[in-house]
Order: C-alpha cells, then sequence, then structure tokens
C-alpha cells in the first residue's frame, strides 16, 4: 500500500490497517483496542492540593451486580429484615459484620467501613457509572472513570509499565471517558495468565527492529498530515507497547513468581488471584488496579448466593491487607471496596433481594484513612441512612483526597465542558487525621 493511498483513509480506516501490520507484519498481538490504549503518559497536573492521605496507587475491587449491605458490612441481626445472618466481633473492638466474612473481621483494625452510601440510580449499568466515575450517564458525553483521573491529575510512576489496569469486568466499563485514550486502563482477562501477546514470536530481535523501522517509515507521511489527538493518541499507545515488550518489568505481571502458598492464600479463583496480581503491580508503582468480582445481583436464593460470593472476598481481600501490611505497603496504598447499590431489606418470594441504591455500604484501607472505625450509619432495619449520608462523589472525592489529588481542579471535554474529579463533591474528612 503506497503512502498516498494511506494517506486517503480515514481515522477508523488507519488504526485497522496498523493493528492488522502489527499481527501480520511486525508477529505480535500487543496491541490497544480501537479508540482505547494500553499504557499512559505521565503529566504532572498543576494546582495540586496538600496531601490528607498518603496513598500513591489504589486497589479498587468492585463488586458487580449490587452487594447486599445487610449480608456483609452492615448485618442486622434478630430482625426481619436482617434474614439468618449472625453479626461477629472484630479485631476492631466495637465493630461488628457478617459471620460470612469471619477473615476480614481478623483484619477489621487495618478499615473504615462506610455504612451511610446512597444512590440515585436503581439500574445496573447506571449504578455502576455513578460509582465509578462521581457523575450520571448520559448520551452525549461519556465521563472518565477514577483511574483515568489519577494519571490525568498527577501522572504515571513507573514508565515502562501501563498506569491504569483493569482486571475482569466488562467492555461497559466508562474507561477514560472523554479523556485521551492513554488514559483507559488496560484489560486484563485472566490474571493468571499474565500479559498475553506480548513476548516476540516468529521473529528474531534484529528482524523485529528492522520491522519497526519500516512500519516508521510508512507511517510518518500520515502522522505529519493529520497530527490529531486520535492520531496520536495511537501512536504514542504502539510506542508504548512496543516499549512494554522489551521491559524485564513485565514481570510483574507473572502471578507465578509468587510461592504456591502465597498463591493458595488469596483463592484459587480469578478474583482471588486478581487480587494478587494487583498487589505485584502496585509493588511495581501502577498506580490504579481495578479487580471485579460479579455474582452480586441476588434476585434469587440470596443466603444461597451470598455465602458463596462472600467466601471468594473474604479470603483475597483478607489475604491481601495482611500482606500489604507485611510488606511495608498498606501505608502508600489505599484499597478500595465499592458496588453499585446494596440489596432490599425486604425479603422476596424467592428467597432474594431485589436492587435498593437508598443505602448500601462500601470500606476503605491504607492509604493514610483511619482504621478500624466506621463512618455513617442505617437504620435499625438497613432501609435508610440514619447519619452521615454519601454519594458516590463523596466516596471518590475522599479516595482523590488520600491519592492527594486536587479536587476543584478543572478538566475541559472536547465541547469545552468543565469537569472535576468528583463533581465538586466533598470527602468524608473524618476518615483522616488532623
Amino acid at each position: 500500500m503506497s503512502r498516498s493511498l494511506l494517506s486517503q483513509l480515514d481515522d477508523v480506516s488507519r488504526r485497522e490497517f496498523a493493528a492488522y501490520a502489527a499481527k501480520t507484519f511486525l508477529g505480535v498481538g500487543l496491541l490497544p483496542l480501537v479508540g482505547g490504549s494500553l499504557l499512559g503518559k505521565e503529566k504532572p497536573a498543576d494546582g495540586m492540593t496538600s496531601v490528607k492521605g498518603t496513598a500513591k496507587n489504589v486497589i479498587y475491587l468492585y463488586m458487580s451486580g449490587g452487594m447486599t449491605h445487610l449480608d456483609t458490612l452492615d448485618p442486622k441481626p434478630g430482625t426481619e429484615t436482617g434474614g439468618p445472618v449472625r453479626a461477629i466481633d472484630t479485631s476492631a473492638g466495637g465493630i461488628r459484620i457478617s459471620e460470612y466474612l469471619p477473615q476480614l473481621a481478623r483484619q477489621a483494625d487495618k478499615i473504615a467501613i462506610v455504612r451511610s452510601l446512597s444512590s440515585t440510580q436503581g439500574a445496573h449499568d447506571r449504578g455502576q457509572y455513578l460509582m465509578r466515575t462521581s457523575y450520571t450517564q448520559r448520551g452525549t458525553i461519556r465521563h472518565p472513570s477514577m483511574g483515568a483521573w489519577v494519571l490525568k491529575l498527577s501522572g504515571r510512576k513507573n514508565q515502562s509499565l501501563p498506569g491504569n489496569v483493569r482486571i475482569g469486568g466488562d467492555s461497559r466499563h466508562p474507561g477514560a471517558g472523554f479523556m485521551e485514550a492513554e488514559f483507559s486502563p488496560l484489560p486484563i482477562g485472566d490474571p493468571a495468565a499474565g500479559l498475553q501477546n506480548s513476548q516476540l514470536r516468529c521473529t528474531t530481535q534484529q528482524q523485529f527492529d528492522k520491522r519497526i523501522g519500516l512500519s516508521g517509515q510508512l507511517d510518518s507521511e500520515f502522522r505529519t498530515r493529520f497530527n490529531q489527538k486520535q492520531v496520536r493518541s495511537y501512536t504514542d499507545a504502539y510506542d508504548d507497547a512496543i516499549r512494554l515488550m522489551s521491559s524485564q518489568e513485565l514481570e510483574a505481571f507473572n502471578i507465578y513468581r509468587e510461592s504456591e502458598a502465597t498463591r493458595n492464600a488469596y483463592g484459587d479463583d480469578p478474583f482471588g488471584q486478581g487480587c494478587l496480581l494487583a498487589r505485584r503491580l502496585v509493588e511495581n508503582d501502577v498506580r490504579f488496579v481495578e479487580v471485579t468480582l460479579g455474582g452480586w445481583d441476588t434476585h434469587q436464593s440470596n443466603f444461597v448466593r451470598v455465602p458463596e460470593r462472600t467466601e471468594i472476598l473474604d479470603r483475597a481481600l483478607a489475604t491481601l491487607l495482611d500482606d500489604l501490611s507485611n510488606r511495608g505497603l498498606l501505608k502508600e496504598t489505599l484499597v478500595v471496596l465499592a458496588t453499585e447499590f446494596g440489596r432490599t431489606p425486604t425479603i422476596n418470594q424467592n428467597a432474594g433481594r431485589d436492587h435498593y441504591p437508598k443505602a448500601f455500604s462500601g470500606l476503605l484501607a491504607g492509604g493514610g484513612v483511619r482504621s478500624g472505625c466506621v463512618h455513617g450509619a442505617t437504620d435499625a432495619k438497613g432501609a435508610e441512612v440514619a447519619e452521615g449520608l454519601i454519594e458516590p462523589a463523596n466516596f471518590n472525592a475522599t479516595i482523590a483526597t488520600a491519592l492527594g489529588l486536587p479536587l476543584k481542579q478543572i478538566v475541559k471535554s472536547a465541547s469545552r465542558r468543565p469537569f472535576t474529579v468528583a463533581n465538586k463533591a466533598e470527602p468524608i474528612s473524618e476518615l483522616f487525621s488532623s
């Protein structure tokens, strides 16, 4: 294909051609998705505010489907709405959580539970979008998720590895939203498989370098003529992919560098192994890692399905907190547990709980956040927030504050509309020591 013909291709066709060329001509498969990105580049922001927390990185554990607060972090034993679930004592005196979380109970002195979350969105997609972005979902714009904000406002620490990684979940994730594609999370499907298609195949390093050089010549006229934001983002991501393939730090993605005992401690399942991978990544200065555990949409058989989910969560989260603490990483790593809404206090005819955005729970640990405490409360039935109501934007403002991000700094979309990291919300200030 001649340069003149290449210059006539539109942007989508150009990217499709480049992807095809990389697979066949270069012999590699590690490429960003169309419209997405592999790595984020460091772009520190001006006007940084004073740091209230000590976090440098975030491990964001997302409970997809709507985790029931009444059967996990906010049990109501002995009540009709509480069901058969008992509350147990924890290592944080006076705080009790569900009997389904016995290992987490022993780590409760490391956590802050938020029992007063409340949302306006009772549908999964809209609830997840609001929790991850602080903004209501609209058809005219896509807002950035917290990982993209972290990179945009405070930059990337490790220049060889992605700054934003997503383990599990699906394509409905808001990603970088209206921001440059370079801030998008790198998706990892199977945490035990490492970073797939990242090794040279069917070619020597010398052959690969020659092909890269020829590809650069082929691209040069197009990049010069169409020096647009999307073209630059794709070129940057392409260069990052090539650099990553030759980096020794790729071993951060290999959880088999851990002992068998450590891997087993996290749990032999994608979520547990994803938490282990997340620990390895933040240990190597990856700024934001999200790990998803689905299956919380318990309209039926709530008291059968929740113990199955909590067994996975309990083991992985408790091990993660203990592991980070023992390695001296908890002070600089904020661990977040979030979900889109809770479940109804009323138990339905199918022994299940339905969607309930009015009241639910989340969790924060490390990163300078106060530990062994609870913010907010629901009433005796778990139906209403009785004290300290917190919206998703406030929760995200708390994450941003732990990282020292400037809450008031404006970033404009392509249409020049102004946005801030947590939609102008205030953080939960009491969770930070004065």
